[in-house]
């Protein structure tokens, strides 16, 4: 009998020799033609090797049995149970476990079962639920570039909670197309204040600058992601800004004046807790005493009114008419709000002038280099056609 033979002869056999004897062996098990005898044989074999002092031994035995649904259950519960290096390859390939037990590895394993865990394909929601909550860094990473797993929104929201200040993550994470515009907005954030902290640590920039330069840049990101977000999925981002304090009148003004208006009349209406029909009807009227009365309503600063209101009526003459979509400022529409509001006689416009300059200074720069970049390009396609 085979098994017989095998039995005596791995009792003397060096360790790397009985590893490659148990691999064949376990494949035998599951591929070859075996009689019943000699199946219960062949199992009776690996359940003695499961004692092996080499791990090396039972590191095939895993690797051979672990992507199998007829590997036998004791054995590949045994093998879960041994060093990570061995339970790994069988946590992240057998058919075997059911959530619960995948569930409770996670809980109760080190960081190996983790990220093995979180490799497997169609990994079902629950079982990411659990790594997203208490699972390390390295598993939340593996987890987030399992494209095939089943990722639910708030297990995302989580991961970025607590690892969302990791590049890594954030970078695998963008990567995704299932993650909502509030999710990237709120990575962005992440960044934003990292960044912030080591420039102002290695005193390039003082504290309050480094946190204005990083507060300006997500504001400029969330214009972005709105831009490219769908109209019906805009609410949670706009809830999202709100509710994370970052839907300022700063950002409002940005968006219009970038000719977002979606963005603007959405971020009015969750303000002034009225329909977008409503908000949108008031912006588009001719008249000035709803517009008023929706400003004072959205509770923005008083100061910031006659911005908005020249930047409405610029809109309504046609200068949202340039290059770069609605995610860039567009500079004649700033610099026509800029002239009508260095011309008001109110002393509390200083700020609000100041920021004004900002965009147009943030402005002239994006058009002189979409300016370079088309005469690069103009440059590249006649010696194209030239040659």
């Amino acid at each position: 009998m085979i098994v017989r033979d095998f039995l005596q002869w791995i009792r003397t056999a060096p360790a790397s020799e009985r590893a490659e004897a148990t691999s064949a062996l376990a494949r035998a098990y599951l591929y070859s033609d075996l009689s019943p005898d000699d199946l219960g044989a062949a199992e009776g074999a690996m359940l003695m090797l499961l004692d092996d002092p080499s791990p090396l031994v039972r590191r095939a035995l895993a690797d051979a049995l672990a992507a199998s649904p007829s590997a036998p259950p004791a054995i590949i519960l045994a093998l879960a149970a041994d060093q990570p290096q061995i339970a790994a390859p069988v946590y992240a390939l057998s058919p075997l476990f059911v959530d619960a037990d995948l569930v409770d590895a996670v809980a109760t394993g080190g960081a190996a079962i983790q990220a093995a865990i979180a490799s497997r394909a169609a990994l079902p929601r629950a079982v990411a639920a659990a790594i997203a909550e208490v699972g390390t860094a390295e598993s939340c990473l593996v987890l987030v570039e399992n494209f095939d797993c089943d990722i639910a929104p708030f297990s995302i929201d989580r991961i970025v909670e607590r690892f969302g200040h990791l590049a890594a993550i954030r970078e695998a994470l963008l990567a995704r197309e299932d993650i909502p515009a509030a999710t990237r907005q709120t990575l962005v954030t992440k960044l934003s204040e990292t960044l912030a902290g080591f420039v102002a640590g290695r005193a390039w920039l003082e504290p309050e600058h480094a946190k204005r330069v990083a507060r300006e840049a997500c504001e400029k990101a969330a214009v972005a992601i709105a831009a490219e977000t769908p109209q019906t999925e805009l609410g949670p981002l706009i809830r999202h800004l709100c509710a994370s304090g970052q839907l300022t009148a700063g950002l409002i003004l940005r968006a219009l004046l970038s000719g977002n208006i979606v963005l603007f009349e959405e971020a009015l209406a969750e303000l002034a807790d009225m329909p977008v029909a409503r908000v949108s009807a008031l912006v588009h009227d001719r008249g000035t005493a709803g517009l008023r009365a929706l400003f004072e309503k959205a509770q923005l600063p008083p100061s910031t009114y006659p911005a908005f209101r020249e930047a409405i009526e610029a809109m309504r003459e046609g200068l949202l008419c340039e290059p770069g979509g609605a995610t860039r400022l567009k500079r004649r529409m700033i610099e026509r709000v800029l002239t009508r509001c260095e011309n008001e006689d109110v002393e509390e416009l200083a700020p609000l002038l100041t920021l004004l300059r900002r965009f147009a200074t943030e402005a002239a720069r994006e058009e002189a280099r979409l300016f370079c970049d088309e005469l690069v390009a103009d440059d590249l396609d006649g010696r194209s056609a030239a040659a």
